[in-house]
């Protein structure tokens, strides 16, 4: 586990492809928690980091120069009426984990979207996932519906649960 004070903070650029696409990898290639199939290579990951940046935070986690975890904001749904609200994702190393590099990012990330004038923030967590309900609940999050077998991988369907999060009061 990570010590906390040895971590420093940093928006992301697209150079932090290779290292975020390393950390997002067993993820895909073990887990339910995304739904993706094939990891993303570094140079799609750098892609999908410019694209989040043209209007949304991404920022890093780093100790010892090296990228132990990530969170980022992207667009909630495409109707206008939603662009104030977003949907967020938080990932730490394995090696990081239990040792409040989500947090640190999430409160930063709210930060962030909070000066930007972002109201609502929303997260799916692929049940069961006992960590992070944890941690987007110790954020403040609360849960709001459940989609029964949304998505199938590893020959079974699996449940998304949804959470929200006041990121600001309306003006």
């Amino acid at each position: 586990m990570t010590a906390v004070g040895d971590i420093s903070l940093r928006q992301a650029t697209p150079g932090d492809g290779a290292a975020v696409a390393a950390i997002y990898r067993p993820i895909v290639e073990q887990t339910a928690i995304s739904f993706e199939e094939v990891p993303p290579a570094a140079d799609d990951m750098a892609g999908r980091i410019a694209h989040v940046l043209e209007r949304y935070p991404y920022l890093v986690a780093e100790q010892d120069k090296r990228v132990i975890g990530y969170a980022y904001a992207a667009q909630h749904m495409e109707r206008a009426a939603y662009r104030w609200s977003v949907n967020v994702s938080a990932y730490v190393a394995e090696s990081a984990r239990g040792a409040g590099v989500g947090k640190r990012l999430y409160r930063a990330l709210f930060e962030t979207l909070a000066e930007r004038g972002f109201h609502m923030a929303m997260a799916g967590i692929t049940l069961p996932n006992e960590a992070s309900v944890k941690l987007h609940e110790g954020m403040g999050f609360q849960p709001v519906g459940i989609y029964r077998e949304v998505g199938f991988k590893f020959g079974h369907w699996h449940d998304v649960g949804w959470w929200q999060r006041r990121i600001q009061a309306p003006p």
